[in-house]
């Protein structure tokens, strides 16, 4: 049940197609116009504390490197989800006690979707200051958040998880909490910068504090453990707390910042935060008392020693968790800055159309096992019923699941089928301007 209630998922909210990196000449101290070029979007005081977005100024090629890691992210979430669908039913895949280390490493990998997906939310946030004001963003945040909370009520839940609407069992998943994330981020844009982030870093920081407190108040569920909040004959369960998720937000809506800095400036910032992050999971997991509820322990071998090292939390995302992910994926973004990989530009357009990618290749994949299921059972009432929540997101039939080549085999796939769908919509939203798009 762990391995499909806390599956890698996650959505962000301002494709990198619609940024833009503006430059301009800086002007003198003393009134004359210097010959260098700087970034003019937030490079000084003044401009820190204007609210109004930047107007005037000559556009340069837009930002990728956001759109690239994102799309990675969204190819690797597919792999967690095709596994879920199409993988044999059985123990949790990080139970190293009777998962394959094949198995454990195919769900560790997409480990990385949800925490990437949060930081790039509120990085996100941050670079469309480049044209809205700060009340235009708070009220964009506001409005963007109650959008993928109904979403993730009433249309992930009715026609991409589950297909039926008796609403026996609802899990309360990324879009839920990617919602609260924005509703409160649009509280704190209001506040200092550096306050912001930090915010963000003590709920990162922090939250494992209150690991030993257990109580089934259904606000404290929802805030910090995974638990239902609703039983009887209609079940809801909280699969995302929201209280890291948000700090992780708050944290890379700061991390925006840096896209306004020179590049060489930058590529040293992600570059020190990302060996930072990931020095201090090795140091603070090698301590093994603070930052995860579980603690690493020797095992019968030395790659299964390693893996329990590597077994951090995902829910309530644990410190070392979110230290173990975000600081690779900072040294992936300084890796790629201003020069893609020829090999990564297909990433470009799933990560350009995330909320269509997301539901679309889940959509998609229920699909295929209701056909699947219809060809090798003659019928599929399965995929059609509610399932119990530990064989979320259908009860699988008698025989069900392929072995783990055929899954990668699956994913594949559907990744190549996702492409031209994910390609047409990204271009429908360079050509139109729609309102209802944005929120695509």
């Amino acid at each position: 049940m762990q391995a499909s209630l806390t599956r890698a998922g996650g959505i962000l909210l301002w494709p990198a197609w619609r940024w833009r990196i503006v430059s301009g000449p800086r002007r003198d101290p003393h009134g004359g116009l210097g010959s260098s070029h700087r970034m003019s979007v937030a490079t000084d005081r003044e401009a820190l504390c204007d609210t109004s977005p930047v107007r005037g100024v000559r556009s340069r090629p837009r930002l990728e490197a956001v759109d690239v890691l994102r799309g990675v992210i969204m190819i690797l979430m597919a792999l967690d989800h095709t596994r879920d669908f199409f993988g044999i039913p059985g123990p949790s895949p990080t139970n190293l006690a009777r998962a394959s280390a094949a198995l454990f490493l195919t769900r560790w990998i997409t480990h990385f979707c949800a925490p990437v997906f949060f930081l790039l939310a509120g990085t996100g946030a941050r670079l469309s200051l480049r044209r809205r004001s700060i009340p235009e963003l708070s009220r964009f945040l506001l409005t963007r958040g109650v959008w993928l909370i109904a979403a993730e009520l009433v249309l992930a839940r009715c026609f991409v998880y589950q297909f039926n609407v008796d609403y026996q069992i609802t899990l309360l998943l990324v879009l839920w909490t990617a919602g609260w994330a924005m509703i409160v981020l649009a509280a704190l844009v209001h506040l200092p910068l550096p306050l912001v982030t930090a915010i963000g870093a003590v709920l990162i920081g922090g939250h494992n504090l209150f690991d030993s407190v257990r109580t089934a108040n259904p606000v404290w569920t929802i805030l910090h453990r995974q638990g239902a909040v609703l039983s009887g004959d209609h079940v809801v369960f909280v699969a995302y707390p929201l209280i890291p998720w948000i700090g992780v937000t708050a944290v890379g809506y700061g991390l925006g910042q840096l896209y306004s800095r020179a590049a060489d400036a930058r590529r040293a910032w992600l570059l020190g935060l990302g060996l930072a992050a990931t020095a201090a999971f090795v140091v603070i997991r090698g301590i093994n008392a603070y930052g995860d509820p579980a603690h690493w322990t020797a095992q019968p071998t030395a790659l299964f020693t390693a893996l329990s090292f590597l077994n951090a939390t995902k829910q309530p995302p644990s410190l070392l968790y979110l230290l173990m992910t975000l600081g690779p994926a900072l040294l992936f973004l300084w890796a790629i800055d201003g020069r893609t990989p020829r090999l990564l530009r297909p990433a470009l357009t799933f990560g350009r159309v995330p909320l269509f990618y997301y539901l679309g290749h889940f959509a998609f994949l229920h699909v295929l096992a209701v056909v699947v299921c219809y060809l090798r059972y003659g019928t599929a009432h399965w995929i059609f019923e509610s399932p119990d929540l530990a064989h979320y997101p259908f009860s699988p039939p008698p025989g069900w699941g392929f072995t783990l080549p055929v899954v990668y085999l699956w994913w594949a796939a559907v990744v190549l089928a996702m492409y031209p769908l994910c390609q047409w919509f990204g271009r429908l939203k360079q050509r139109r301007h729609d309102a209802w798009l944005s929120y695509f």
